[in-house]
């Protein structure tokens, strides 16, 4: 018995695990853009710096498999923020610092579409129940739906 226990527990362990909800968090957004993972890596680039937000940085999952041999498909979080926006959200509150780059996650499908996923500026600094964070979070969150449909096309 304990080895049929055994081999159960293994069995289970080997199976893929695969997130049981792509958004667990409020305010979150997911798009399904339609366009190839790497046109939309590029227009979402250009539709970032078109809309005077800088990109802070890049974290490349597929870049980092890519190296140790492995490959997966694309995997890209691409952090933006503005120093104008930096400014006022300290200003606010030095906790809400943590909300910041905002984080976009752009992945793609196994038939190469990408999708892309963030979650709205208005959450990230409402949770922080400051006036200015709220009014901030809410500027930012044309900013983003802006940079969305251009990314779009």
């Amino acid at each position: 018995m304990r080895l049929v226990m055994l081999f159960l527990m293994v069995a289970l362990m080997a199976l893929p695990v695969k997130a049981e909800n792509p958004a667990p968090y409020s305010g979150t957004k997911v798009i399904e853009t339609g366009q190839p993972f790497d046109a939309f890596i590029k227009n979402l680039t250009a539709a970032i710096k078109a809309n005077k937000m800088g990109i802070v940085g890049n974290a490349c999952a597929t870049c980092g498999a890519k190296r140790i041999g492995v490959t997966i498909p694309g995997n890209r979080v691409i952090m933006i923020f503005n120093p104008h926006f930096a400014v006022r959200m300290l200003k606010a509150s030095e906790a809400a610092g943590i909300e910041a780059p905002v984080r976009l996650y752009v992945t793609e499908h196994p038939n190469g579409k990408a999708r892309l996923t963030y979650r709205l500026p208005s959450h990230l600094f409402g949770a922080y129940k400051v006036p200015a964070l709220d009014k901030m979070g809410k500027e930012l969150d044309a900013i983003f739906a802006r940079i969305v449909k251009q990314a779009l096309g």
